[in-house]
């Protein structure tokens, strides 16, 4: 009787992978180099690998429900295609479940990883106690899954909840990497913050700065991490950035609380792990910018709890009753 799901996490620099029970425990984990500068060929060879290793470990193949895998989009998670993905070289119109499942003769899903890890949120998560979730991972990009009825909401072409590719600054002079001026993305992602940093301490050649000293003036080395370790040290520049961070997500999610009304809002990712300084900025500015304050004030802010597994989760979650339901409702 088939009782483990094998769930695979595909990322630019790595893949994770994991056996996954029915009741959402999570067994016998493991990580592979992605090779994704190598190609499709080499970083599909490393993807197969991981999963020969967690089917032995799984002892009998019959022991396996399905593969599921979560990987950027954009993607149709109809189809299981992979459609074009940044940071894996030579992936496009690739169809990865179609491959896969010929290749291990098992059934084999397809989830963009942001709404893989919004269900796996709502499932297993942070969110279990809810049933309409925004999810939002903010890390090197700004990743979205709307869950309603604890389903992901993938929209008529299957490419909904590209949430960090909202414009909320039509005038600003930075350019997302979908070519877009003034994308949340490219304005409260890792990379913006950074960037704000350095801009703001070129600009301001005698402004001191834990993060002039550290980086030995090459401020090109700043990094989210070093912003938050000078914030909390009381560096004002570093805090000024957290502020201003807090600032364009409130503005942003302010936006997404008028437009869906969710019961909570998750928040994950590396930037989120900046915590009460950044959350408490993003409250704030909520209440300015929404159509209902009163309402705003009462959807809960909450940090995501999987984090680093979350996309293993979320990916094996495809093959959970839930799951089942999510991809047969669109």
């Amino acid at each position: 009787m088939a009782d483990l799901i094998v769930g695979v996490d595909i990322g630019g620099t790595k893949v994770a992978g994991g056996l996954m029970t029915m009741k959402g425990e999570l067994r016998r984990a493991a990580i592979v180099p992605t090779r994704a500068a190598k190609g499709f060929t080499a970083s599909f060879g490393q993807i197969t690998r991981l999963i020969e290793r967690l089917l032995a470990r799984a002892g009998k193949k019959n022991r396996v429900l399905g593969l599921g895998m979560c990987a950027p989009g954009p993607l149709d998670p109809r189809q299981g295609l992979v459609l074009s993905a940044p940071n894996l070289p030579g992936w496009r119109n690739i169809p990865l479940a179609r491959l896969v499942s010929e290749k291990f003769g098992l059934p084999a899903k397809v989830e963009n990883d942001a709404n893989a890890a919004g269900l796996a949120e709502s499932l297993f998560g942070a969110a279990v106690k809810y049933r309409h979730v925004f999810y939002v991972t903010v890390s090197t990009g700004i990743g979205t899954g709307i869950i309603i009825n604890k389903m992901v909401y993938h929209g008529k072409n299957g490419i909904a909840g590209e949430g960090g590719h909202v414009t909320i600054d039509y005038h600003s002079p930075y350019r997302c990497g979908c070519g877009t001026l003034g994308c949340i993305e490219a304005l409260a992602a890792g990379p913006a913050m950074a960037r704000r940093a350095r801009v703001r301490l070129e600009e301001e050649h005698t402004t001191p700065s834990l993060l002039r000293d550290w980086t030995g003036g090459n401020l090109s080395r700043i990094s989210p991490l070093m912003i938050q370790k000078a914030a909390a040290s009381r560096d004002a520049i570093a805090r000024e950035i957290i502020d201003q961070t807090g600032f364009y997500l409130g503005v942003w999610l302010a936006g997404m609380i008028t437009l869906l009304d969710p019961e909570a809002i998750v928040i994950g990712g590396g930037v989120a792990r900046i915590g009460k300084p950044l959350f408490h900025k993003i409250r704030e500015t909520i209440q300015q910018y929404t159509l209902s304050p009163s309402f705003a004030a009462k959807t809960p802010l909450l940090p995501a709890k999987l984090q680093k597994n979350v996309g293993v989760y979320g990916a094996a979650s495809l093959f959970l009753p839930a799951g089942f339901k999510a991809e047969a409702e669109f």
